[in-house]
């Protein structure tokens, strides 16, 4: 398999953005953000639709309507007196809706818009490649510059904010860098299963471990895993590669949450060992 140059540039690709989602999934899963990331994906559409229309980017075009996005629901749940899944309600609602009447206004159907829903990451060139590394390397860097706020801010925001703490900048910082994650994402596994890839690697690695440090070790580790192995069974199955992927993280939580020490027989059993 890795022979072949497409899928060298696929397992590249996929390497990089599990790693960058499976540490930004730590957050989305702590602050309890998988609807906000999973609103602002679905708005991509509307932003690839823009693109598309304009004749610009789609990728460039779908990043910067996401940010307006991701901000906009950052200020309507501060600001407007709107709860934060109503705003994600009205906005994800909406920018999907622009996306289809952009899409039969402009006459754009010999694009192939299903990889944009569902990802072509067999589809990757290496520029894509250099373009997901820079995203993803701003990414890492501004959650190593601001990692101890943001994980006051996830678990205690109220006295991050007593405590004089840049919470706004913060909130706002993280959900752009949410927003562009999203989108460098989307070839991955396209607009419709990119919030798995947010929000399921910490989700398993939470299953595991109650210590921050482990659950982004287990996040990490399943994210990866389940790019490399997903991309072996897309291709001796020949089924679509983002779907595979995201079934087998599903696996991966699957298992996860049957071994889970918090459960009762794994309790029991571990003290059985214990003696």
């Amino acid at each position: 398999m890795l022979s072949y140059g497409f899928a060298q540039r696929a397992l590249v690709g996929g390497a990089i953005l599990a790693a960058v989602c499976s540490l930004v999934s730590f957050f989305v899963v702590a602050r309890r953000l998988a609807f906000v990331g999973m609103g602002i994906s679905h708005a991509a559409f509307g932003g690839v639709a823009i693109g598309l229309a304009g004749g610009v980017n789609p990728y460039l075009a779908a990043g910067g309507f996401c940010s307006l996005v991701a901000v906009g629901i950052g200020w309507m749940s501060r600001k407007g007196r709107v709860h934060e899944d109503t705003a994600i309600g009205i906005l994800f609602a909406s920018a999907m809706a622009l996306g289809v009447v952009l899409v039969r206004l402009t006459g754009v159907y010999n694009i192939d818009l299903m990889s944009y829903l569902f990802g072509s990451i067999l589809a990757l060139r290496w520029d894509d490649i250099w373009i997901m590394g820079a995203v993803s390397a701003l990414t890492m860097v501004f959650i190593v510059l601001f990692f101890k706020e943001l994980l006051f801010v996830s678990f205690d925001q109220e006295t991050a904010t007593a405590s004089g703490l840049p919470v706004r900048f913060v909130e706002y910082t993280f959900l752009v860098t949410l927003s562009l994650t999203i989108v460098v994402s989307i070839k991955l596994v396209g607009i419709i299963l990119v919030s798995a890839l947010l929000v399921v690697p910490s989700a398993a690695g939470w299953q595991l471990f109650r210590n921050y440090r482990w659950v982004i070790l287990a996040s990490e580790t399943v994210g990866l895993s389940s790019v490399l192995i997903g991309l072996y069974l897309s291709h001796r199955f020949d089924v679509a590669s983002g779907a595979t992927i995201v079934l087998v993280l599903f696996g991966f939580f699957l298992v996860s949450a049957l071994i889970s020490p918090r459960r009762e027989y794994m309790r029991r059993l571990l003290n059985a060992f214990s003696r």
